[in-house]
């Protein structure tokens, strides 16, 4: 965000909240991209992560004078509008019906490119690999990825830590084989 834009945040944010679409847009563009990052790892699929970050936008536009705090803490806000629509989308069946049904057969080579830690960080379930991707990849603080996970800072260090040691655990094991 450009140094104008973080001045005049609390003000864009109001009026955004009174209704003014270019206010909004003015917010939420720099988040797109750390949204449709997050999407993606935990959906595994960029069609899918674009829908669900099409549909955080539109409810965040909606919801958006529901936002407590100020301007700063909009993007765990909107982070974590988006990981919920992640597990919706995860839970309803026709995700994991056209999930399966868009998987081509893989060449071994491209199994051989696909890194051990990718495989090891999908292996992990969404609520596990979610503190991991917000914390190391889209490289949020840890207070924001305690908003964003609407958790205390420490059970967002704890729940980091945990799933971090059970990654480790799985890489070592690959590396054993």
């Amino acid at each position: 965000m450009s140094a104008a834009v973080l001045e005049q945040r609390p003000q864009i944010l109001a009026r955004a909240a009174q209704g003014d679409l270019e206010s909004f847009s003015q917010l939420i563009d720099p988040l797109l991209d750390p949204a449709y990052r997050l999407a993606a790892v935990m959906l595994g699929d960029r069609s899918a992560a674009e829908d669900a970050v099409q549909e955080a936008s539109i409810k965040a536009w909606r919801k958006l004078r529901q936002l407590r705090g100020d301007a700063h803490s909009l993007r765990a806000w909107f982070l974590s509008i988006v990981a919920n629509e992640c597990r919706m989308a995860r839970r309803t069946r026709w995700f994991s019906v056209i999930k399966v049904a868009e998987l081509p057969a893989r060449a071994p080579e491209e199994l051989e490119s696909s890194s051990d830690l990718h495989r090891a960080l999908m292996r992990l379930a969404p609520d596990e690999r979610l503190p991991l991707v917000l914390h190391f990849y889209l490289d949020l603080p840890l207070d924001e990825v305690a908003r964003t996970l609407r958790v205390s800072p420490s059970a967002a260090k704890s729940r980091i830590y945990r799933a971090a040691k059970r990654l480790r655990a799985d890489l070592t094991m690959e590396e054993v084989f």
